[in-house]
């Protein structure tokens, strides 16, 4: 059973992480787009990322490095999501430092992850802090918007969003080991995929 949940919360993260890189090209190249639909939009994808945040916690992660945090940061971006899409006229006007704090914190925790991973003896962890600290700092640029310009906005939400996909997907794909156990008398064989 949680074999199963952890396939679910690996290609979950890495449907999501996919769907984030979509929208962050997509705002990078139509800045214009509709920040009402980008509510809505947004809103979904951090309650879809949070369902699968909180399955990943409660699976059993061969590590358990990719999901540690991800109980609380699941309610949040459920909750988060939810606000979004009921109160989308009131943030309008605010989804940039929203997500743009969301993004520095898992950014945050992704340091946190690789610093683990490292110790772990995990050989890509590196991969992870560059993507995280890259992350991090396109979070703390959404929040502060050094750019009044709307287009200019966008297309740091864009590229904000593309940097926590292509983030998560590292981390899903180098920390997250599925492990098919085949219980025999004599012993436990242990199969490692790794996708």
């Amino acid at each position: 059973m949680s074999n199963k949940r952890l396939k679910t919360a690996k290609y979950g993260y890495i449907i999501l992480s996919v769907l984030l890189c979509a929208l962050g090209i997509v705002l990078i190249a139509f800045p214009g787009f509709s920040v009402s639909m980008l509510c809505w939009i947004g809103g979904i994808l951090l309650i879809l990322f949070g369902i699968v945040k909180i399955v990943g916690y409660v699976s059993k992660d061969l590590y358990r490095l990719a999901f540690q945090y991800d109980l609380a940061f699941g309610i949040l971006l459920i909750a988060l999501g939810a606000v979004l899409i009921l109160r989308t006229d009131s943030m309008v006007h605010i989804i940039c430092i929203l997500l743009g704090v969301c993004i520095l914190a898992d950014a945050l925790l992704k340091v946190q992850i690789s610093i683990d991973s490292k110790m772990f003896g995990i050989r890509l962890w590196w991969m992870i802090l560059a993507a995280a600290v890259l992350t991090g700092v396109a979070g703390f640029l959404l929040i502060f918007r050094p750019y009044e310009s709307a287009q200019a906005v966008m297309i740091l939400l864009g590229i904000s969003l593309l940097t926590e996909g292509i983030l998560n997907l590292i981390t899903v794909l180098t920390v997250v080991k599925i492990c098919n156990k085949k219980a025999s008398v004599d012993s436990v064989e242990i199969d490692y995929d790794m996708f």
